[in-house]
């Protein structure tokens, strides 16, 4: 096999700028993966706000249908 310089200066300088970029990847890197964790973390309680708010209804109408007879007062239905 015929040694090949430009290909292996090529080489060379792929695998040495990969180590040189990753000291600057790292903390962009860090940046995303904070941010994604933020938002995972706001989509996930707005869905717990939301299932308490169903898990509400629910039991409302559940009460309703079995006769509990309670109507909700005039002040917390317009409310």
């Amino acid at each position: 096999m015929k040694f090949d310089l430009p290909s292996f200066l090529m080489g060379y300088g792929a695998g040495a700028s990969t180590v040189l970029m990753t000291k600057h990847l790292r903390p962009l890197l860090v940046e995303v993966a904070t941010s994604a964790y933020r938002f995972v973390d706001m989509v996930l309680a707005r869905v717990a706000m939301k299932h308490e708010d169903v898990e509400d209804l629910m039991a409302e109408a559940k009460a309703r249908a079995r006769g509990g007879g309670r109507t909700r007062p005039t002040d917390e239905a317009r409310a």
